[in-house]
């Protein structure tokens, strides 16, 4: 093959790749931040969620920006978890998509696995946007349990502002 066509392959490739990556973004623009009352109300739904199905969980809500509004950890939730629901919450805030989108991508191999070097993309389930009157005003993550169990307590959280 080519230098030429090597070049043209790789082009197509990151044309792909971005095409990909900005079907999962939200096409919401940025609203104003997260109120400290609102941020509250999201965990709570998370946390509910998880003390209904027995999972230990921490908890995170960001502004748009990926600054810390609010967190909370249950009881017993493993200590890395603090660290790992904060970083879920600035992805998805700041990447504008549920985590799960990354680690769908990261899955799938191949060109998904670009997820690896972008820097601050967690690639694990467990962060939803907060959408409020069609605007992005932060995220939530979750952390605690599985990816799964975890996306879904950060869902519901999300859920609780629409």
């Amino acid at each position: 093959m080519s230098k030429q066509s090597v070049k043209f392959m790789t082009v197509v490739i990151i044309v792909l790749c971005a095409w990909h990556a900005r079907a999962q973004m939200l096409p919401n623009p940025y609203g104003p931040p997260v109120s400290v009352e609102n941020a509250k109300k999201a965990a709570a739904g998370a946390l509910a969620e998880a003390r209904k199905n027995n999972w230990n969980m921490a908890v995170a809500v960001v502004d748009p920006s990926g600054n810390l509004v609010y967190y909370e950890k249950m009881d017993n939730t493993q200590l890395g978890s603090a660290h790992v629901s904060i970083d879920k919450a600035r992805s998805s805030a700041l990447f504008k998509r549920p985590t799960k989108a990354f680690q769908d991508a990261l899955a799938a191999g191949g060109s998904g696995l670009r997820i690896l070097g972008v820097e601050g993309a967690v690639p694990v389930d467990g962060a939803y946007p907060l959408v409020m009157d069609g605007k992005i005003i932060g995220a939530i993550g979750v952390s605690g349990d599985s990816a799964d169990h975890d996306g879904q307590c950060a869902k519901v959280g999300a859920n609780t502002l629409k």
